[in-house]
């Protein structure tokens, strides 16, 4: 009972709340403004109390150095869950190139967990995802990222930014969303450019046939028929972008640990 009362614990639970609670507000799924904020703060001191029983505590006194330790927690939950938003979009991104050349740009919807546009394919690329990651128990693996973190990344230590592997993390994690964004776009874009091509042929040789009139319709039949058979190897993509993900987060935490 004294130890749930003890003051010198006080700073070591707050900068492991800080850290979960930060994670929580930038991390796929949990960050949905959907979801109560309340039950954010509430899972986020849950996690963190039994954290703080969990792993191997130092005492930290009430300085200075405490704030600057308090704005580290907060900068390394806030990266964590802003490296796995970054993966993610690839799927909007996707989506958006699918939408542009379907004739879906015009119609966005609004993304619950940004309150931003985005493009209806993507948005339904992003929803199917996200129920893909619930059904493997990717939520665990995510909770288990900011648990494991501080293995790499201890409560009293503070991060070199002198590293250049920051920036080679951040042009890898690019690179990799657009790549696998292009890998999800172009069977449907190819045929898109292919119906394209057949259109710009019929309007050269049937002058008398509006294509634009024929042409919007064609391009949504042609998508969706696309879209139906594509949908076993997009669950396939999906589980590499969720593999790229979790491999981005722990080389991340090897970076904030000065790996």
């Amino acid at each position: 009972m004294l130890d749930l009362i003890n003051l010198s614990s006080i700073p070591a639970f707050m900068l492991i709340f800080v850290r979960v609670a930060s994670f929580f507000v930038t991390i796929p799924i949990f960050s949905y403004r959907n979801i109560p904020t309340h039950f954010k703060i509430g899972i986020s001191f849950f996690l963190s109390w039994i954290m703080f029983y969990t792993l191997d505590i130092p005492e930290l006194p009430f300085d200075e150095t405490f704030i600057l330790l308090l704005l580290k927690e907060a900068l390394v939950g806030l990266l964590l869950g802003l490296i796995a938003y970054i993966i993610l979009a690839a799927l909007q991104i996707a989506g958006g190139f699918i939408d542009f050349q379907m004739g879906f740009a015009i119609a966005n919807v609004i993304d619950p967990q940004t309150g931003a546009q985005s493009p209806l394919i993507g948005q339904y690329f992003y929803t199917i995802a996200l129920l893909f990651i619930l059904a493997v128990n990717g939520h665990h693996l995510l909770i288990d990222g900011i648990f494991y973190s501080y293995q790499t990344v201890p409560i009293d230590d503070f991060i070199s930014f002198g590293n250049e592997g920051f920036s080679e993390l951040a042009v890898q994690a690019f690179n990799e969303m657009f790549l696998i964004a292009f890998q999800i776009a172009i069977p449907v874009v190819g045929c898109l450019f292919l119906v394209d091509v057949a259109l710009g042929i019929i309007a050269r040789t049937v002058p008398q046939l509006n294509v634009f009139v024929v042409g919007l319709p064609l391009k949504i039949l042609v998508s969706f028929i696309v879209l139906l058979p594509f949908l076993t190897f997009y669950m396939m993509l999906v589980r590499n972008l969720f593999d790229v993900l979790l491999q981005t987060m722990r080389q991340l935490m090897e970076l904030f640990g000065g790996a």
